[in-house]
């Protein structure tokens, strides 16, 4: 099936033939679908913080931020922002020379109050000779959509999301998503030499267009917020890239005969995540940010979360400390407790288990990653949701899952992914430290059986795609994971270009 010219490929990404094999027999077999015990709900699963609670996992929080915990901020941030212009994409290809659809109605009747405005109509006017107002008097829409998505105007169809302007700022400038996550850095992931560590993962043909504005904009922030920043990046690994197929499964190879590799989506970053050295890592997606006039609520539960997680890996510790000296019955019994009711992992057969099984059960749940993941009210935003699902052993605990991972044929699970409450805005807090202060292998918590298989199109031909698991769902499968309410304004992503026009980006 394979060839010379095949292996030299597949060498020079650092992946083995074995691998490809064994990616092809996926796109055979598929995934396996999971098996849900529940819908986490606030008290099945989901936690809901009292304001005494607030206040005091915010005095452990900055507690923390002084006691010499390393503390780092990972944002995937390589994804191109095309499918954030869809819909203008398709404005430009209609044949159509005025807004029709309630979308670009909507994105023109509203134009001057992008954060971009000003640079699209610097770039209207170097290109057409004529600023946005007197263009569209002149019926010229789609001249200045594509002042906007090409690369000869803004270039906005091919960037990734951290590169846009996404707000106005205070003294009439305006701020790029990038610039958002700066400024959340200082306001909740400070140490206590108010140094903040951000990680940024990028794609290597946008990497100088990221350095050119930290070079700009970070000396200024530092100044503002009193911060020193230590920025860095890195990028997606080629090793993780996974084979295209055809619909019959063979390997779908482009017009010179060589295979097509897919980057296999954010559960890659899984290998970025596992490169960074803090104890404490806050993970958020690019494009859920929101002005400075409207970060209270965010900083203030990102700092509750992060002295959550401070709390439970104490626990955690002090247990694992206690089934290494030799557990007794009662001792046993306190920590299985925990597990059940603070980590919301179960399983019967416990019941049934001697105190050497008990203990090995026991330190082998307690010594893992540890995530504390913020929930928001389901709105009918598309995503994830947080389940109770079953693991391998027996036991189930909590899950973020995607509606691909549900079986659509079972009725029972269908109706629980309908009955559920709450959704995953990515908001998540780590610790990726052992309980004696070595760094995990994330690689070895992540649930293999997880993954996605998709359908894409190349060149005007369908082929099947294949995503790794998930970086915040299979990929930290094996992670004990606890999920708390978080106000719902705290998620506000930008999917489409209009939604910077709702007034949370305002």
């Amino acid at each position: 099936m394979l060839n010379e010219k095949d292996l030299q490929l597949i060498e020079s990404k650092g992946i083995t033939a074995s691998k490809i094999e064994e990616q092809i027999k996926r796109f055979e077999n598929g995934f396996p679908r999971l098996r849900i015990q529940s819908v986490a709900t606030v008290g099945n699963g989901i936690m809901r913080l009292t304001e005494k609670d607030i206040s005091h996992y915010l005095k452990l929080w900055r507690q923390s931020q002084q006691s010499g915990v390393t503390i780092e901020k990972f944002v995937p941030a390589s994804g191109a922002a095309s499918r954030m212009f869809k819909n203008m994409f398709a404005f430009t290809t209609s044949g159509r020379t005025a807004p029709e659809t309630d979308f670009e109605k909507q994105y023109f009747d509203n134009i001057n109050h992008f954060a971009f405005f000003l640079s699209l109509n610097k770039a209207c006017e170097r290109l057409y000779k004529a600023g946005i107002p007197q263009l569209i008097e002149d019926g010229k829409y789609v001249e200045i959509v594509k002042a906007m998505l090409e690369k000869d105007g803004l270039n906005y169809g091919f960037l990734p999301k951290a590169l846009l302007q996404f707000h106005k700022a205070a003294g009439g400038n305006v701020h790029t998503s990038l610039e958002e996550h700066l400024e959340e850095g200082a306001q909740y992931a400070a140490n206590g030499k108010r140094e903040v560590n951000i990680h940024f993962t990028v794609s290597p043909e946008h990497r100088k267009e990221f350095e050119k504005i930290l070079k700009a904009k970070v000396p200024m922030m530092e100044q503002v917020w009193g911060v020193k920043y230590n920025v860095t990046m890195s990028e997606q690994k080629q090793s993780t890239d996974t084979i295209a197929v055809n619909l019959d499964n063979t390997p779908y190879r482009d017009g010179d005969g060589n295979l097509f590799f897919r980057p296999a989506g954010h559960g890659a970053l899984i290998e970025n995540l596992n490169e960074r050295d803090a104890d404490v890592v806050f993970v958020k997606n690019i494009d859920n940010v929101v002005p400075l006039r409207l970060r209270n609520a965010t900083v203030r539960y990102k700092k509750a979360i992060g002295g959550y997680l401070i709390d439970v890996q104490r626990a955690i510790t002090k247990h694992l400390d206690t089934l290494d000296k030799g557990a007794n019955a009662n001792e046993l019994k306190s920590i299985l407790k925990f597990v059940e009711n603070r980590l919301c992992t179960r399983n019967q057969a416990t019941a049934c288990m001697d105190e050497k099984q008990l203990t090995e059960y026991l330190h082998g749940k307690l010594n893992r990653p540890i995530r504390v993941c913020g929930m928001v009210l389901n709105e009918g935003e598309p995503g994830g949701g947080p389940y109770l699902t079953y693991n391998a052993d027996g036991s189930y605990s909590p899950q973020i899952l995607e509606a691909a991972q549900i079986d659509e044929n079972d009725p029972a699970a269908v109706e629980l992914m309908k009955s559920g409450t709450h959704f995953n805005p990515v908001d998540l807090v780590c610790y990726i430290k052992d309980y004696k202060g070595n760094k995990f292998d994330l690689k070895q918590f992540v649930d293999r059986e997880t993954g996605l298989i998709s359908m894409k199109s190349t060149g005007g031909v369908e082929i099947k795609a294949l995503e790794l698991p998930g970086l915040w769902n299979g990929s930290m499968s094996d992670w004990n994971t606890i999920f708390i309410e978080v106000p719902i304004e705290t998620f506000n992503p930008v999917k489409t270009v209009n939604d910077l026009l709702r007034p949370q980006h305002q």
